[in-house]
């Protein structure tokens, strides 16, 4: 076992891999910067080290000052939480070089997943279904003929892309054009690379995703399914698991397929396999991201599992202690992520916490980094709590968690509860009757695909 993790991340991500560490009996290195001086990873951490300035580019993204805090505290592992460098195989490679465990999956793994459109080819040919697209396109008139080729409606979508950047809806062929163009911009500005590629538009998709886990000794293993349908602007609001459109049939074999599929690239650590389901509720494979997901708590609320433990353990070297290919799913599980913004305009709102009252209770689960008087900086996401339940079914967990929501206090900001608690009183959210427009009837800032 490792004696000592470095966590190159900050928010609640930071203190839920500590909360992991600790009981496993490992000591924890936080770093931070210049804006996090005060937050709780730092408090909770047995050391830590300031590695930059406020900007992400000057701290976060910093990977000589992250490896350098690395050797001067003498962690042998780092753990890099999502965001930031988590899939970024290039920060993976460095910790390799420097003698450190990377806790995730190999560099090779991250930069074959990273690329969108590599990843597509890839699992299509180990057998999982993925939408109509193109190779990476270069130019307007190669994108133009791909659109004929796939047919309109068509996505635009950055090939090195996540979290809805570098994504654009396009109808019409003369739409396509400047999509095309917007697109690569806004590719190039947030991935660094420019390539986009086209595919398949689904006009009122549902967003399902499987937990995957995988040993350095072959054994990989599903955990289920999570819903992650309910989205602004393709970034997820609220997730839960089970998801209400997949039969147990259904969730068997599509687990085995990735079970399949994910030993055949020797995959290990923790991955999720996202897929889009259309009207027919037909899955098609979109992505993989090589990390621990930002919802990964409603998984563990349904199998009892701790996926952080799970991913030490496994970068450090043990097998999976589960037989077969999955656990059983318990019960139901939400997560709300509220998020540091107004609930209507989606506008970003930092400054001081002058009030904090986490709710409790059976069933209720808070991962944060926030307190009372604490300061929520303007540099980063917008995330500052995860609010999950746990139920004997869905709509016991749906009124737990609206019960949790009424319980929870926070001021001095605006914040995304009100929300929330919206859409867990929408007759249609409550039927299970949802695709990714959802929100738009809240707020037009709140569209799914605009």
């Amino acid at each position: 076992m490792f004696k000592k993790i470095l966590i190159a991340n900050r928010g609640e991500i930071a203190v839920r891999v500590i909360c992991a560490c600790k009981e496993l009996g490992v000591r924890t290195v936080a770093v931070y910067s210049e804006a996090d001086r005060s937050s709780l990873h730092v408090r909770f951490a047995d050391e830590a080290v300031c590695i930059g300035p406020p900007r992400s580019s000057e701290s976060y993204l910093n990977i000589a000052s992250i490896i350098s805090a690395a050797e001067v505290t003498g962690a042998d592992a780092v753990h890099p939480g999502y965001g930031f460098l988590a899939e970024n195989p290039h920060f993976a490679e460095v910790c390799e070089t420097c003698n450190l465990a990377f806790i995730g999956p190999s560099p090779e793994t991250v930069r074959l997943m990273g690329d969108k459109n590599r990843a597509r080819k890839s699992m299509s040919e180990l057998g999982l279904p993925v939408l109509p697209g193109s190779e990476v396109v270069r130019s307007e008139a190669e994108a133009l003929e791909w659109g004929n080729r796939i047919g309109y409606p068509v996505m635009v979508k950055a090939a090195a892309g996540g979290g809805g950047r570098g994504m654009r809806a396009v109808k019409t062929p003369e739409e396509l054009p400047q999509a095309f163009q917007s697109a690569q911009n806004e590719a190039a500005a947030a991935f660094v690379s420019p390539d986009v590629y086209l595919e398949k538009f689904v006009a009122s998709p549902r967003h399902i995703e499987f937990q995957m886990l995988g040993d350095t000794h072959g054994k990989v293993i599903h955990l289920g399914e999570r819903e992650c349908t309910i989205q602004r602007r393709h970034q997820k609001v609220l997730e839960e698991s089970p998801s209400t459109q997949i039969e147990p049939a259904t969730r068997q074999r599509i687990g085995h397929q990735l079970v399949e599929a994910l030993r055949a690239i020797g995959y290990s650590n923790a991955g999720t396999v996202e897929f889009l389901m259309d009207e027919d509720r037909n899955l098609y494979f979109l992505e993989m991201n090589a990390r621990i997901q930002v919802e990964h708590a409603v998984t563990e609320m349904v199998t009892g599992l701790d996926l952080v433990q799970l991913q030490i353990l496994i970068a450090a070297g043990e097998r999976i202690p589960i037989e077969g290919e999955t656990v059983g799913l318990r019960g139901h599980s939400i997560e709300c992520r509220i998020c540091a913004e107004n609930p209507e305009t989606f506008a970003p709102c930092a400054g001081k916490v002058t009030g904090f009252h986490a709710p409790g209770g059976a069933g209720v689960r808070v991962d944060t980094a926030v307190y009372s008087e604490s300061v929520i900086p303007p540099y980063y996401d917008s995330l500052i709590a995860k609010l999950v339940v746990h139920g004997r079914n869905r709509p016991e967990a749906i009124s737990r968690m609206l019960r949790a929501l009424q319980m929870f206090i926070i001021e001095g900001i605006a914040t995304s509860i009100p929300l929330h608690e919206k859409i867990l009183t929408d007759p249609d959210f409550r039927a299970g009757k949802f695709d990714t427009h959802f929100l738009a009837r809240f707020s037009p800032n709140g569209a799914g695909l605009s």
